[in-house]
């Protein structure tokens, strides 16, 4: 994992790094996980206005997720460079409009606790836009390297997942566990603050041991950018046109689009589903997905050396089929949910092959971006990793947010009830068989996209003595 010899971050560095993504994960799990339930089952929202509420939340920060890219493109060389200014300010502002999101007034009326909780939502969204995408481009401004872009995404999606299991296990043990007044922990609206205190103060942590030690690669970054006479920045427009026209990463941003919308059914239907339809409690559900997780961690290693042997598409697109195969045996399951009601056992496989398949998905994209922008940057382009990185969050978000209407939709017509300890049987199978067979088609749309994507390693290298020629022994 090293360029002429030598390894372009330290490894203590590149954890470092990897650790900034501890509060992406961990935040946008409590969103995705928790905010669909506790809007409809806790707050007594209608599921048709609160999915058309985060939809419209995850438009928003599809809009903004370019602009944020191009925004941190064209900041200033100071001795913060062009990220870091972003990742303070955003750190703290998740903090902020987390906490805010789950101590909505439940003593407000229906439309003011929807009109507070939107808002509160907006903000937040708005403050990940601010830190994640200047996040995700200086993820690629740290190395040239092919193998070691990988090996930055892999330690990145290490703590991503720590972020996610975070929320999702140790927050379904510690924070949502029953009690007398609520024998279903996760209807305990206590229970959301106290989860709202500690990942704000983990957002704030995490971004801070990722933010002072990095800050030694900005001189570095900004030889590289300086290094050869660009042609004039580009506006808005221009460089977002240029970024659609680079075709490999067309493929990859559809891919990830469509590998997503599977990410959105878990987030948002996964504890509904779990639940009512499963008959699982707080602990066995964390069970489940602490499993998923941890071979999501497992997998990294093995992801990273089938990439290097068979090149990133090979290796994204049999993570990709694990992952189809893990939907099916999901359906399987909630065609049997009356044998399986309560066993979390029966769930390891669906665990195992799921959050391995995934486990491709969190690194492999993110290091082939950067490959994309290589391919831009060797024809004589300017290097906007923050525009390819929002470009690749606005596609993927806008599909998502139409989903999640139709999440909100789909909770209405199947005639889910908060107020019932158990839904109807049509209903627990419509919403499993959704989630299952909607992952399944997603991740297998995303393995079809990827059949014309062609930059290899031979081919980076190529693109890399490009740049090295046009700028000389730079970078």
């Amino acid at each position: 994992m090293s360029l002429n010899g030598r390894t372009q971050v330290a490894p203590l560095d590149l954890v470092a790094y990897g650790s900034g993504n501890f509060a992406v994960g961990a935040a946008m799990q409590t969103l995705g996980t928790y905010l669909v339930f506790y809007a409809t089952a806790v707050l007594g929202l209608p599921g048709g206005a609160v999915g058309l509420m985060v939809g419209l939340s995850i438009l928003w920060d599809a809009v903004t997720d370019p602009l944020m890219g191009y925004l941190s493109d064209r900041t200033g060389h100071g001795g913060l460079g062009r990220r870091h200014p972003y990742l303070i300010a955003g750190a703290l502002a998740i903090a902020l409009t987390n906490f805010l999101v789950w101590n909505v007034d439940r003593s407000a009326g229906a439309v003011g606790r929807l009109a507070l909780l939107s808002a509160w939502v907006i903000l937040f969204k708005s403050a990940m836009t601010v830190y994640v995408t200047p996040y995700s481009a200086l993820g690629a401004e740290l190395s040239t390297d092919y193998n070691e872009r990988t090996a930055i995404q892999a330690v990145k999606s290490v703590f991503f997942i720590l972020g996610l299991a975070f929320v999702s296990v140790a927050g379904l043990y510690w924070f949502f566990r029953p009690t007398a007044a609520y024998p279903t922990g996760q209807l305990n609206p206590a229970a959301y603050e106290a989860m709202a205190l500690a990942t704000s103060i983990a957002v704030l942590a995490s971004a801070a041991l990722c933010a002072l030690p990095t800050l030694k690669y900005v001189p570095r970054i900004r030889e590289r950018e300086l290094a050869f006479p660009h042609r004039a920045p580009e506006g808005l427009k221009a460089s977002f046109a240029r970024a659609f026209t680079n075709r490999p990463f067309r493929l990859v941003m559809l891919a990830y689009t469509f590998s997503n919308l599977s990410s959105a059914l878990m987030s948002n239907l996964g504890l509904i589903v779990f639940t009512y339809a499963f008959g699982l409690g707080s602990g066995e559900i964390a069970l489940v997905v602490g499993v998923q997780f941890l071979f999501a961690i497992l997998s990294q290693k093995p992801w990273a050396a089938l990439s290097a042997r068979r090149g990133k598409r090979y290796a994204l697109v049999a993570g990709f089929l694990m992952s189809v195969v893990g939907g099916l045996y999901f359906c399987a399951l909630v065609l049997l949910r009356g044998r399986v009601s309560g066993s979390p056992l029966a769930f390891m496989p669906f665990a195992v092959l799921a959050g391995s398949g995934i486990g491709a998905l969190f690194t492999l994209p993110l290091a082939m971006v950067a490959d994309t922008v290589d391919l831009d940057e060797a024809a004589g382009g300017e290097r906007i990793e923050g525009v390819y990185f929002g470009a690749l969050t606005f596609a993927y978000k806008f599909s998502q947010a139409a989903a999640l209407v139709l999440i909100g939709l789909a909770l209405d017509l199947a005639g889910f009830d908060s107020s019932l300890a158990a839904q109807r049987n049509g209903t627990a199978l419509a919403l499993g068989l959704l989630l299952g067979l909607g992952a399944s088609v997603s991740f297998g749309a995303a393995a079809l996209t990827l059949r014309g994507y062609g930059l290899d390693e031979a081919a980076v290298k190529a693109n890399r003595a490009r740049i090295r020629a046009l700028r000389g022994d730079v970078g």
